[in-house]
């Protein structure tokens, strides 16, 4: 299985030509669909940075797109308006791909913006000297991005691990971004599973202990055993069949905002997301961004053991799935073809 190694000089020699390219690939025929509309659950973490790059660059723009982003929650929100069909594209937790196999209904990824989970567990300051490991949490309140999500599944994880059932502890929604210190601060919830960069800023006030992390090369390499496919661009396949020429530009968009992110300054990127994201404090946001920068994809693609490491992961944390897991194949729930098309052309 290959490990996720991520020093930032291999990175940049890994894929000089996305790097050095100061414009988006365009794709090779007109978009059969210019206007769209694509689902994010908690768009201002720095999860979903790449989402956010590439449409402030302008790169959804110069692959001839014109795309409306809608808000949600978290991941499980994002997802049902796909479901629902009041959207055309989610950018989401990979690991939905799979969880909606298991329920016999085809989503498939085609473009990576995260090789990390990049989320972490931090409990409370004042309760967290009472958590020696994980069977202590038992009866408390966390907060995650939304029921369902990547933030509630890292946690369930990690509670199975020391014996707990996730009837075994509350997990409350509290979005992302500033709501998520609030509930901290406000003593709303005794832990939090969370995306940067809330979790870096009540770090830094001394407000939470972290306890599990995965916003690192090596966290991913500790927990999962390699990288761990995170956010991506996902949706029905009947979508990608019908419109190929827009896929292939979504994807151009999203591997031109990974491959800028290789290399831009963390006051670069605080320049350029919406200033609310910085949640009042700059520095903060520059140094979450500069912990999880090596977990983001230099190159859209699916990294060489990701799908299996994924599905291992859920494996442990969902015993329905173990039951269900034969109705599972990794092959249709992810596609680098559009993504190795926008390398080559960049």
């Amino acid at each position: 299985m290959t490990k996720l190694h991520l020093p930032r000089r291999a990175v940049l020699a890994a894929v000089p030509a996305l790097i050095a390219a100061p414009y988006v690939a365009r794709a090779q025929n007109k978009p059969e669909k210019t206007k769209l509309t694509l689902a994010v659950g908690g768009k201002s973490a720095l999860y979903y940075l790449p989402l956010t790059i590439a449409e402030k660059k302008g790169f959804f723009k110069d692959a001839g797109l014109d795309v409306e982003i809608n808000d949600f929650q978290g991941g499980s929100k994002s997802l049902e308006a796909l479901m629902g069909g009041s959207v055309d594209v989610t950018a989401g937790a990979y690991e939905h791909t799979i969880r909606m196999q298991q329920r016999g209904q085809a989503i498939k990824g085609f473009a990576l913006m995260g090789r990390g989970m990049q989320i972490a567990i931090g409990m409370r300051k004042d309760v967290a000297a009472r958590v020696k490991g994980p069977a202590d949490i038992k009866g408390m309140k966390f907060g995650v991005s939304a029921p369902g999500s990547s933030t509630h599944m890292l946690l369930i994880g990690w509670a199975a691990k020391g014996g707990l059932k996730e009837k075994d502890f509350v997990a409350i929604g509290v979005g992302a971004g500033a709501t998520v210190v609030a509930a901290i601060e406000k003593g709303q919830v005794d832990g939090i599973s969370q995306t940067d960069p809330a979790l870096t800023m009540l770090q830094e006030k001394g407000e939470i202990q972290i306890v599990v992390d995965t916003r690192t090369a090596k966290g991913n390499q500790d927990i999962f055993g390699g990288a761990y496919p995170a956010a991506c661009l996902y949706a029905q396949p009947g979508f990608l069949t019908k419109n190929p020429n827009t896929t292939q530009a979504l994807t151009n968009a999203i591997v031109a905002a990974d491959a800028w992110l290789q290399t831009a300054s963390p006051a670069d990127v605080a320049k350029t997301v919406p200033k609310e994201y910085l949640l009042g404090d700059q520095p903060i946001y520059e140094k979450s961004f500069a912990g999880v920068r090596e977990t983001i994809s230099p190159d859209g693609m699916m990294p060489d053991g990701g799908q299996e490491n994924c599905l291992k992961f859920l494996l442990s944390a969902d015993p329905k799935l173990e039951a269900d897991k034969a109705k599972i194949k990794l092959a249709d729930t992810w596609t680098n073809e559009f993504a190795a098309k926008a390398t080559k052309h960049a």
